[in-house]
């Protein structure tokens, strides 16, 4: 049972998988969407220009039909004329065909914007096979597309029964009419009946952008073996990864214990921390931890300090506040600047006692650390 749910398509896509399908061009696409998308801007251009492009049609009638003298006699001068009724053709129809070609050049972009895949244009034999081409013929996608078709031709063929049926008084007024009255009542006519029929094609983009989405993801989605892969594709094997973290662990605690003689003094709890403190007037504009650990990595910070005659300070308070609320690499809190400024003093006194002799000092007592920054007596508190 466990071997059939983990070849079960049950986790989402990831974003790898999602990007790698799109680098194949296969992504979320509604020919609803484009189909609405030119219609509509076409039916729009037409019906904002339609007496524009109806008086030149009319002109250009007028001019196609009308023969003067010279040209009935002279054949040569009908290639001209032709030419340049195919340019006046041009011209009048260039913002529309303009406006529909910018509509389906972006209107793809609707969606999931601009993709241009260069694996999407590599012959795949295997499409050839009759096989699999019958099997997409009856496949879930052929019968929503069959769907969709039998929707759209009822749709926009009730849509546009009732436009027709609902003009017919104007259509049967048109044949009253002049020729030159009639041409513009026709354009008008054709361009309110398209945009309404346009506009009901809206309820079938509603619905298939939606499927679109819904069909792309659930074709990228994975098995539970299938996303343990790619997580170790992309984030490594976790044992690699565990071995990794334990040799840079290793390298980091090398170099923090290079940095312990260096230090100025190592206070401790005294046996379950120690935290190394160094302090360069050139350097940090306040002392720097650069070792810290707890029991037995305590216990070895204190053994090289002995080795290296690094003073060591008993202030368990201040090693608690120092551990927790600090890095290696770290300053100290402002809040500790008291309490570590006494102990720098005294390890300051204790080294020229060492020199020159005189009386040892004494070491500090009742250090000034903030109640709230010391664990201990926050659960002595509590």
């Amino acid at each position: 049972m466990a071997e059939d749910s983990d070849l079960e398509k049950t986790e989402q896509p990831s974003q790898r998988r999602i990007d790698q399908a799109r680098e194949k061009g296969q992504v979320a696409r509604s020919r609803e969407l484009s189909t609405f998308a030119v219609l509509l801007v076409g039916g729009g251009v037409l019906w904002s220009m339609g007496s524009y492009i109806t008086q030149h049609m009319v002109q250009m009638l007028h001019d196609g039909f009308t023969l003067d003298r010279e040209m009935a006699f002279n054949s040569a001068l009908m290639v001209p004329h032709m030419y340049g009724l195919a340019v006046d053709a041009l011209i009048t129809f260039a913002p529309f065909l303009l406006a529909v070609l910018l509509a389906a050049a972006f209107s793809p972009l609707l969606l999931n914007g601009w993709l241009f895949s260069f694996e999407a244009l590599q012959p795949k034999f295997s499409k050839l096979n009759p096989m699999a081409g019958i099997g997409r013929m009856f496949s879930r996608t052929a019968l929503v597309e069959l769907v969709k078709a039998v929707a759209k031709a009822a749709l926009v063929g009730g849509v546009a029964a009732w436009v027709i049926w609902s003009d017919r008084d104007a259509v049967m007024a048109l044949s009253m009419q002049s020729v030159g009255a009639a041409i513009p009542a026709t354009g008008h006519l054709i361009g309110s009946g398209f945009m309404v029929i346009v506009g009901a094609m809206l309820l079938i983009v509603a619905i298939d952008v939606p499927f679109q989405l819904w069909d792309h993801n659930k074709k990228l989605m994975m098995t539970k073996e299938e996303a343990r892969q790619e997580y170790k594709e992309t984030e490594g094997d976790p044992m690699v990864k565990g071995r990794i973290r334990q040799l840079q662990r290793e390298a980091a605690r090398k170099r923090m214990m290079s940095e312990i003689p260096t230090a100025d003094v190592v206070v401790t709890n005294p046996t379950h921390y120690s935290v190394a403190l160094k302090y360069s007037e050139s350097g940090a504009r306040a002392p720097v931890v650069v070792a810290k650990g707890s029991h037995l990595l305590a216990l070895r910070i204190r053994e090289i300090a002995q080795e290296h005659h690094v003073p060591i300070l008993e202030a368990p308070p201040l090693a608690r506040a120092l551990h927790k609320h600090t890095e290696l690499g770290d300053t100290i809190p402002e809040a500790l600047y008291s309490a570590v400024a006494e102990v720098l003093a005294y390890v300051y006194q204790l080294r020229r006692y060492e020199k020159v002799g005189g009386a040892r000092p004494a070491e500090p007592a009742d250090l000034p650390v903030p109640v709230e920054l010391d664990p201990a007596a926050g659960l002595a508190a509590t």
